[in-house]
């Protein structure tokens, strides 16, 4: 509660203050520019946030409405569920306002049936509804509801896009699902065409788990959940504290009735978010379920075990075990992480000394010695940053993203000419060839590998590679685009074309197609140069 607390102070700030970044000490995050006029707290998306603060205010309410704590405790407590209050409205996040509200509806029913609570939950309500006019006539978050549709009165909501696509996904793995954590893999080649960036989750984490986990994985996590509130209503009375003249305030009755209320609000807000795709909402839902099931000790004696020494050795050496494992993959990853964080710096640096490059070239300030030892400066930052991501590799060589930026840097390293392209060219394929084998979902190995074969002359032993990518993700404008432009390198000229224009028909006018629309005008003349020809 005091973190619940602490979290949407920093939100306020953030509201109020228009703050671009997470962490002022520590190394900023720029947030997405949709995030910029929202409450995020320590998260980047507020919707997470709304799903962290839904959990924990039924619990605050529960123990200031029916809990033993002292008035110095309930005045704090009931401080902080206020600033949380507010941490879910200025997070804008429609879900999180709905989950919130329903819950709390909920809460407010059964705090009725019971009459040392009833006229508490009626002033808190009172005061409730009061700030939620004072909220919607200040802020007008209406407007939010308003931005699901365009102006036309089509949907606008990217989640709603993404339904549809995991419902397929589900039905071509429909027991097994199409494997865990692999909806964002799975999803381009049943991509919508409105929906042209990385879907990352489905938004609905029901269907995002029956699309990973099937119809069997589903059932064991639905049963888990089921089990969890039968064993809700099993220790409810026990953990009443009554007496002949009524119920009295119970910490225990405070903490079951509150955290089953807010895991109920994260229920019902999972349909519309991924709050359970995110490890520190999952992680605090987890917790508040473990401590739940606990409370069945009350109900029966059927989970009070003695263990011996013999037995508590046994589980510490297990805890032991887990830790030394977890602690040498975290330190893993640590090494891996720093080396992969010194090559994104030092591709930063590559682009923008690259177009620090395009506009002297363009104002023509250089020679051409000056333009080669410039070019020379760029080639020495790549290879430090293919030495670099070789570290990662060497820490991970199964991270199938590390191989691919290898492959790109061994690309761009080949694009910029010079002496040993070709070899540059080669050694890419060898890397986007090792990351096939790693992801063979990831249509953008191929497609690169085709370019490579397609910069050394090799068009007839490229086509296969862009044929394959085109399958994996026949809806994406810019892998529809790169198939055109191995058509333009062939010299194909009418088939590059048609590729072209499906890929402007499929970004549309509201994406920035650069190579279809810049490719198709040089076609143009090019079939115009040929026609005026005697």
């Amino acid at each position: 509660i005091f973190l619940g607390m602490i979290i949407s102070l920093y939100a306020l700030y953030e509201f109020i203050t228009n703050s671009p970044i997470v962490w002022h000490l520590l190394e900023p995050e720029r947030k997405p520019d949709q995030y910029l006029k929202r409450g995020t707290g320590t998260y980047i998306c507020p919707n997470n946030l709304a799903g962290f603060l839904e959990m924990i205010l039924p619990l605050a309410l529960a123990y200031v409405l029916a809990g033993r704590f002292k008035p110095t405790g309930k005045v704090f407590v009931g401080y902080a569920a206020i600033v949380m209050m507010a941490g879910i409205g200025i997070s804008f996040s429609r879900g999180g306002w709905l989950a919130a509200g329903l819950s709390l509806l909920f809460f407010f029913v059964v705090l009725f049936c019971s009459r040392i609570s009833r006229l508490p939950a009626f002033v808190l309500v009172v005061l409730l509804l009061g700030g939620g006019v004072f909220f919607f006539k200040g802020y007008q978050p209406q407007h939010r509801w308003r931005q699901m549709f365009r102006e036309s009165g089509v949907v606008d909501d990217v989640r709603f896009h993404l339904w549809n696509p995991a419902v397929q996904i589900w039905q071509n793995h429909y027991w097994w699902g199409g494997g865990p954590a692999h909806f964002d893999y799975r999803f381009p080649s049943v991509r919508p065409p409105e929906v042209q960036k990385r879907a990352g989750y489905a938004h609905n984490d029901y269907l995002n788990t029956l699309a990973d986990w099937g119809v069997a994985g589903t059932a064991l996590v639905a049963s888990a959940w089921l089990l969890l509130y039968w064993g809700v209503l099993r220790c409810w009375k026990f953990v009443r504290r009554a007496n002949d003249l009524g119920n009295k305030p119970s910490n225990r009755a405070a903490f079951v009735l509150g955290s089953a209320i807010g895991l109920f609000a994260l229920l019902l807000h999972s349909i519309v978010d991924f709050n359970m795709q995110i490890p520190a909402n999952a992680i605090v839902a987890v917790a508040l379920m473990a401590m739940l099931t606990g409370h069945l000790r009350f109900a029966t004696e059927r989970f009070w075990v003695s263990s011996g020494w013999t037995v508590r050795i046994g589980l510490s050496i297990v805890v032991l075990i887990g830790l030394v494992y977890l602690g040498q993959q975290g330190f893993r990853r640590v090494r891996e992480q720093a080396s992969l964080d010194r090559a994104e710096r030092i591709h930063t640096r590559v682009q923008e000394r690259t177009r620090q490059l395009a506009d002297i070239y363009a104002a023509a300030e250089i020679d051409l010695d000056r333009s080669f030892q410039v070019s020379k400066e760029i080639n020495d930052a790549i290879q430090e940053e293919i030495e670099t991501l070789r570290r990662a590799h060497a820490v991970e060589p199964k991270n199938f993203a590390t191989t691919y930026k290898i492959g790109e840097a061994f690309r761009n390293l080949s694009w910029a000419g010079g002496d040993g392209y070709q070899e540059s060219a080669r050694e890419a394929t060898k890397w986007f060839r090792l990351g096939m084998g790693l992801n063979p979902l990831d249509a953008y190995n191929y497609v690169r590998h085709g370019m490579c074969l397609d910069w050394l002359g090799e068009h007839a032993e490229a086509e296969p590679f862009y044929r394959r990518a085109a399958e994996l993700d026949p809806k994406s404008f810019f892998v529809t685009a790169l198939y055109g432009w191995h058509f333009f390198s062939a010299g194909e000229y009418g088939t590059a074309k048609d590729w072209f224009d499906k890929s402007i028909r499929l970004s549309g006018p509201w994406l920035d197609n650069v190579i279809a629309h810049s490719y198709t005008n040089i076609i143009g003349k090019k079939l115009q140069e040929k026609a005026s020809l005697p």
